[in-house]
């Protein structure tokens, strides 16, 4: 069988090709075994060539679910290799966060605070508002450029840029400060576009059914906190 692989082809788009092609059950056992083989040199030539490690920006955003619990899963991924790790909680903090008590279990490697005052509906006060998302951007600070932190992660940092607590341009500057190797998680809705292109991982989490909106389901231990 002649290696039909079109030179233009980027690795992304060769093993998608190879994805759909082994997908069709025209395939005789020894064709399939020649996709697949050709699949693993594609993809161990771009492990070969990949950078050992770089600190990234990343970026859950958009309007459904899990963003601050795909954070978190980083968060335990970090202290399960013994590494540092702050997590400054900009919206939340008028209530006690079950993930507060569990991480409790690594009080020594874990730095947690949860600055908010609560949802902006619930607090009604902009200035207040403001100050408290300041006073969370400093402490942040503190934790990007501290080099003995491994992870920082910023819960529900872009809802306050979004409702303009904060400048992108200072939280953008603040990122420029951290040490090469260290990572930093923003989350929530609303991400600018600038965080957007400055970031070197961004998820857009997709609603598509919420038991909230669509059932009148309230927010649910174990779930939701």
């Amino acid at each position: 069988m002649k290696n039909d692989t079109p030179h233009e082809l980027n690795p992304d788009q060769e093993i998608g090709r190879l994805i759909d092609e082994v997908m069709s059950s025209s395939l005789t056992d020894e064709q399939y075994r020649k996709k697949m083989q050709r699949r693993k040199e594609v993809q161990d030539k771009r492990i070969a060539e990949a950078v050992p490690e770089k600190g990234l920006i990343i970026v859950n955003t958009g309007n459904g679910k899990g963003k601050t619990t795909a954070a978190l899963g980083m968060v335990l991924r970090s202290l399960g290799h013994g590494y540092k790790v702050a997590i400054i909680q900009f919206i939340k903090g008028s209530w006690e966060p079950s993930e507060k008590r569990v991480f409790s279990y690594w009080e020594d490697q874990i730095e947690f605070h949860a600055m908010g005052e609560g949802f902006t509906w619930e607090t009604q006060d902009r200035d207040r508002d403001l100050d408290k998302a300041s006073a969370a951007w400093e402490k942040s600070l503190e934790y990007i450029r501290n080099p003995d932190f491994h992870l920082v992660l910023l819960d529900e940092i872009n809802i306050a840029l979004k409702m303009a607590y904060l400048p992108v341009e200072d939280v953008l500057a603040g990122l420029a400060q951290k040490p090469a190797n260290k990572h930093v998680i923003l989350t929530g809705r609303g991400a600018p576009a600038a965080l957007i292109e400055r970031a070197d991982l961004v998820t857009e989490m997709t609603l598509v059914k919420h038991p909230f909106r669509d059932q009148g389901v309230k927010a649910q231990p174990g779930i939701e906190y």
